[in-house]
């Protein structure tokens, strides 16, 4: 074949061109000229090859270099992550609109003027105090226990850390919390607290029992934080704090005048306005969107606020089908849709999924929401059988789903997720639990973690209110008998005026 081809290519130079300019190529000359061509395409294919191999690879290197920003990009970044950090502080804010239907609905009606009226007194009073001291407690440098810089926000720099985020607008997101802890503990003391004692307990609260608890797991340096226990967004800090601390009010104070429990032949006073309750859930419901995707403090970690937020939602729809269907089973209202029931249930699910929203998958959002429903119907039965006297389910909701929800990040950490921060996601060391071949290590230090703040905000709190309880009237925590009994109730007697004209 190769020798065919030669004589061809002799035929073809012996030919007479009808170009009187052409050359005539001598052998040697057709043979450099037949290799330069083959060589040119083989080098041709290679180039061509080797650069669809190459230049995706540089331009998606260059685009996915998310480690690397000029400083503009890092102003726009940190302008984008505080926006989001704000309006996630807007929508916690915007859930004691929800705290003070759910408090009054499920009230007495004598009791409604008193419940609005302690809600936005502890956020005024809230405010003041955590600008002041709490927030220099909670989140300035100090020691493992206690922060001790930043009071009255002088001296703190513009920036929170390495988060990017003036120290302004980290303050007003935490403030939201600090004041979502404080309207809790009033939840359980419904009905038979008097309103100065509500200052006392108030100032206690939210001046030095959260901020210096919260600063263990939170603040820079805590010794539950080194120690290795995580809450991403506060079942523990925020919910258990506030449950706990509710606990132990409501001992302190006893049940209210005529209330009649269940082993006792009597059960939970019906809820004055159920339509004010469910509304107010719906509005706390919303609010957590600001609670738990807020808690990135990046807008850069899209995959992160998505996946909270999925989980939140699911966790909320699990817990309050499985509080509703254990109450049409087993509740005192037997083969009744309990509508009380389920509203708690949809807040336990969205307390437990709010520390390891940002870790688990959508099935462990799911699992946890369920049990939290679980937990939170048996827990309201325990508290009945003790004679605990709490009123709208605080102590269930946020202190015993607030501790499941800690625990189980221990449990269903699905091994993907690290931490996010202003750039976005870590996951080079993602968090992993028992459930998912992580062993039991993160699962004992959350329940350690948990049960120290357990037993720290119960102890304190329960001389706290033990102390104010002690005082003379009207500062005394316990209201005069008088203002329960009398037809006006707390709202006449402790306001000068009804909820509702006649």
């Amino acid at each position: 074949m190769f020798s065919a081809t030669l004589t061809n290519l002799r035929q073809l130079g012996q030919r007479k061109s009808p170009n009187p300019t052409a050359i005539k190529l001598t052998k040697a000359e057709k043979w450099k000229m037949w290799f330069t061509i083959v060589f040119a395409k083989v080098l041709g294919v290679f180039l061509v090859v080797t650069a669809m191999k190459m230049i995706p690879s540089m331009i998606a290197s260059t685009a996915n270099a998310q480690e690397v920003y000029t400083p503009h990009e890092t102003v726009l970044m940190n302008t984008a992550n505080t926006i989001w950090t704000l309006v996630a502080a807007f929508l916690v804010f915007g859930m004691q609109a929800g705290f003070v239907m759910l408090e009054a609905g499920f009230a007495r009606k004598t009791e409604t003027v008193n419940v609005l009226m302690e809600c936005l007194f502890d956020t005024c009073l809230c405010g003041l105090l955590f600008w002041a001291i709490g927030y220099a407690f909670m989140f300035s440098e100090g020691n493992q226990y206690i922060g001790y810089h930043w009071f009255f926000l002088q001296g703190a720099p513009e920036t929170y850390l390495t988060t990017g985020i003036p120290v302004i607008a980290h303050w007003i997101f935490q403030y939201a919390f600090a004041d979502t802890c404080s309207t809790i503990v009033s939840g359980a003391m419904i009905g038979r607290t008097s309103f100065r004692g509500d200052i006392l307990y108030s100032i206690g609260i939210t001046g030095f029992i959260y901020p210096i608890i919260g600063h263990w797991a939170w603040g820079p340096g805590g010794f539950l934080a080194t120690y290795g226990f995580w809450d991403f967004a506060g079942s523990t800090v925020v919910h258990t704090i506030g449950g706990i601390a509710s606990l132990a009010g409501a001992i302190v104070l006893g049940p209210r005048i005529g209330r009649v429990f269940k082993r006792d032949g009597g059960g939970m006073p019906p809820a004055h306005n159920l339509t004010l309750g469910a509304v107010g859930a719906f509005i706390l419901w919303f609010g957590w969107y600001g609670f738990n995707p807020g808690s990135t403090l990046s807008a850069v970690d899209m995959q992160g606020i998505g996946r909270i937020a999925t989980n939140t939602t699911l966790a909320a729809c699990s817990g309050g089908m499985v509080a509703m269907y254990l109450a049409l089973w087993f509740g005192s209202t037997k083969g009744k849709f309990d509508l009380p029931f389920t509203v708690n249930g949809v807040l336990a699910g969205l307390v437990a999924i709010t520390c390891p929203c940002y870790w688990v998958s959508t099935t462990g959002a799911v699992l946890i929401g369920a049990v939290a429903g679980l937990v939170v119907y048996l827990v309201t039965g325990l508290l009945e059988y003790l004679r605990i006297d709490d009123p709208i389910g605080a102590v269930p909701v946020h202190g015993a789903a607030g501790i499941w929800g800690t625990w189980s990040l221990g449990l269903f950490a699905c091994g993907k997720y690290g931490v996010t921060g202003p750039t976005g996601a870590d996951n080079s060391a993602p968090l992993k639990g028992l459930f998912y071949g992580g062993g039991k290590d993160l699962f004992v230090k959350q329940v350690v973690g948990n049960l120290t703040i357990v037993a720290a905000t119960f102890v304190i709190a329960f001389i706290l209110m033990w102390v104010i309880n002690k005082l003379p009237n009207p500062w005394r925590l316990r209201v005069e008998a008088e203002a329960e009994t009398n037809p006006g109730g707390l709202d006449v007697f402790e306001h000068g005026s009804p909820a509702y004209s006649e």
